[in-house]
């Protein structure tokens, strides 16, 4: 029997793209959450709690490669306390299976850059949840670095794609249009900002962990270059949505007075840094390796609208 290959965090954006990319491959697949849904065609399906050593070795045990998806609640002192548990507990329960870990990270590490962020940035955090990203991304280098486990990290920009409730381009333009109404953007709209369209992570991270030349090392995603601004994405988002680009930039008092109100707006408030300056994410290393071409903004965005219109 062919060794399954688990998904530790399924049911969010990345975990759905990753199922379907894996099941086109015929692929045994193991989906593990906290409340994990039956899902026609997948053999097994676990509740975990990640945040538990011995819930997390029963999940990755038999596995072959192990991707860990997870995405917890915005808030600070849940990442500042589970994160560190959940990196921990995958590390080891891996060794223990003898399985592959493929760890889906963000960019907060690296903090506010001057140029496009590649794999070779710095890790500089600028914000507390970037320290929290920090500290288990480091956790897991150095038991690469140390020879202790075969993993790779995988890092995208913010989200994009469609049903992808949370992104910033949903919450703020399309979900907007798809109303009628007025899109927001952040603090600045003339700044290039790249988004990372969920499809193509899906696709990448197989593409990854099916090369045995990619791991223990760090990869940026695939993400359209020339990233646009605000007004730009705007722009786009109208006219796939049929609608005039009408929108407000919300400046930092009006996010910071918003925060007293909700608690999501508040955790956001550290990371404005990222739509003060052009926030470029530099994804030529897989390009160059893969001779994969990330879907355009023009192609993204239709795909979401379509998507409404669905």
């Amino acid at each position: 029997m062919r060794s399954v290959v688990t998904i530790l965090g399924a049911g969010g954006a990345i975990g759905n793209e990753l199922l379907k990319e894996l099941s086109a491959r015929n692929e045994p697949i193991r989906l593990v959450s906290r409340n994990p849904k039956p899902v026609q065609g997948v053999a097994e399906v676990v509740a975990a709690d990640l945040s538990n050593l011995d819930d997390t070795v029963k999940a990755v045990s038999g596995s072959r490669v192990a991707f860990l998806v997870v995405g917890l609640k915005y808030d600070l002192k849940l990442w500042r306390e589970m994160w560190p548990r959940i990196m921990s507990n995958a590390i080891e329960a891996a060794k223990r299976s003898n399985a592959r870990l493929v760890f889906l990270d963000n960019v907060y590490m690296y903090g506010k850059v001057d140029g496009p962020m590649t794999e070779e940035t710095p890790f500089r955090p600028c914000s507390k949840k970037g320290e929290v990203r920090a500290e288990i991304a480091t956790m897991l280098l150095n038991e690469i670095k140390a020879g202790n486990t075969t993993a790779l990290i995988a890092r995208a920009g913010d989200f994009y794609g469609p049903r992808v409730q949370t992104a910033i381009p949903t919450v703020m333009v399309f979900d907007k249009f798809a109303k009628g109404a007025k899109a927001n953007w952040l603090v600045n709209d003339s700044v290039k900002h790249s988004f990372t369209f969920t499809p193509d992570v899906g696709k990448s991270l197989v593409l990854l962990a099916e090369t045995e030349t990619a791991w223990n090392q760090s990869w940026h995603v695939p993400s359209a270059p020339d990233p646009p601004t605000g007004k730009e994405l705007i722009e786009l988002a109208a006219k796939e949505f049929g609608t005039q680009p009408k929108y407000r930039v919300l400046t930092k008092p009006i996010i910071w007075a918003a925060g007293w109100f909700d608690s999501t707006i508040r955790e956001l408030y550290e990371m404005l840094y990222q739509y003060d300056v052009d926030y470029v994410f530099d994804s030529t290393k897989f390009a160059k390796a893969f001779a994969f071409k990330a879907t355009s903004y023009a192609d993204g965005v239709r795909r979401c609208a379509q998507a409404y219109r669905q």
